[in-house]
């Protein structure tokens, strides 16, 4: 049963929610920032923010009109200030509990739009609304406009409302759409109806309409206009449908930057959790590259841009799953220095046999902060010592950093 209260809020906690003390226990109230004194409908230890009796000197205006109740963004309320200690924060709470001391660096932030969202549709009102789910909830909030994403993406929204309709059922469906260099690449999941040659003719011709380079509904490929591709160093890569990229491409830079001046010039390097090879292409600009990955069509995407490719060193680029099947320390020690980029779930079966290895160089690049203070945490306890730690603002307004890390033997 909920009940209205009086809050102090103390502190902001990992996800962006305000953090309150109420009769012993911690209350987590959404959009509620340190030092304000609020009024909150509390349900167990979750608070939905009724009134700011008394405001931070750090909250601001929020820049979109969805904020609030779209669930993508949680901090458009806090000033940049406020914003950028709170983000360096998540990193150096990750590592501190692990036990790790460390020199947290500024909070870079990069700029840019994602190229790349993931969106849910739904039939409403006779037509298709499509945007993100409010937090910790299945509703739906449609989208008009989104200050984080490519315009482009944007834009588009509209158009896709329409070239889905034929789709729809009451189940929904979800849309991953990617801003490439030969135009937007839809991939549509969760449909059930099947395609009839009417049904498949209208989305071709809606598709063209909207110039889109492909549309691909489950694994099948309605149309490709233009095979859709995004460029790595000097390479470039055609994408398989709805394949993983990092969000915004001014962030992948920086991160490149990083690894490659941690990496320095040596003679080879392991690539792992490579992904189509954001990190493998520039690094082999300058060394030989073994790359890894358990996704098959990102290693056959890479290893077709390989093939037609100039002026790097050579690239070895092989299908594994590092989580059930990590490099041994046997493997890695043929590698001058080590790149790994996991998901969000981390890599600590390869972290704990790195740590066995005789690898001098070792560069973690991260979108979960937890995760990877533990594998750092197996590294350090093998030997190696934490060089810098560097966060890297790619998820703009949200509860999520992009972290890299180096460590030297």
């Amino acid at each position: 049963m909920s009940d209205e209260r009086e809050l102090l809020i103390r502190d902001v906690g990992a996800q962006g929610d305000g953090v309150a003390e109420s009769t012993g226990a911690p209350v987590f109230v959404p959009f509620a920032m340190s030092g304000e004194r609020v009024v909150a409908n509390v349900d167990g230890s979750r608070g939905r923010l009724l009134r700011v009796l008394q405001p931070s000197p750090d909250r601001i205006e929020p820049i979109c009109r969805h904020f609030a109740t779209c669930g993508g963004c949680v901090v458009q309320h806090m000033a940049s200030d406020a914003y950028r200690v709170w983000k360096r924060d998540l990193v150096l709470s990750a590592f501190a509990a692990r036990g790790l001391n460390v020199n947290v660096g500024d909070l870079v932030e990069p700029g840019g739009k994602r190229r790349r969202a993931v969106l849910s549709a739904e039939r409403r009102d006779g037509g298709v609304a499509i945007g993100f789910h409010e937090a910790q909830s299945h509703v739906l909030v449609a989208i008009a406009e989104c200050p984080v994403l490519e315009p482009k993406i944007v834009a588009a929204i509209p158009a896709l409302s329409g070239l889905i309709a034929p789709l729809m059922s009451k189940l929904g469906a979800r849309l991953t759409v990617t801003a490439t260099k030969s135009g937007l690449d839809v991939l549509i999941d969760g449909i059930e109806r099947k395609l009839t040659p009417d049904v498949r003719s209208r989305l071709a011709l809606g598709a063209s309409e909207l110039k889109l380079a492909r549309l691909a509904v489950g694994n099948d490929v309605v149309v490709e206009t233009l095979p859709p591709f995004l460029s790595f160093a000097s390479t470039d890569v055609v994408l398989s449908p709805g394949c993983f990229v990092q969000a915004v491409a001014e962030a992948e830079a920086e991160m490149v930057s990083r690894i490659l001046a941690a990496v320095g010039k040596v003679k080879m390097v392991a690539d792992l959790f490579c992904g189509v090879g954001a990190f493998t292409f520039p690094l082999a600009a300058r060394t030989k590259v073994l790359a890894f990955d358990g996704d098959k069509l990102a290693i056959e995407a890479l290893n077709a841009a390989t093939r037609k490719a100039t002026g790097l060193k050579p690239i070895t680029a092989c299908v594994r799953d590092l989580f059930r099947d990590p490099l041994s320390p046997l493997e890695l020690n043929e590698h001058d220095a080590v790149v790994f980029d996991p998901p969000r779930a981390g890599a600590e079966a390869q972290a704990q046999r790195l740590a066995r290895s005789k690898v001098k160089t070792v560069v973690a690049a991260s979108c979960n902060p937890a995760t990877l203070a533990r594998d750092a945490r197996h590294l350090v306890d093998g030997g190696y010592k934490i060089e810098s730690v560097t966060p890297i603002d790619q998820f703009v307004y949200s509860a999520h950093v992009e972290v890299v890390a180096v460590f030297r033997r």
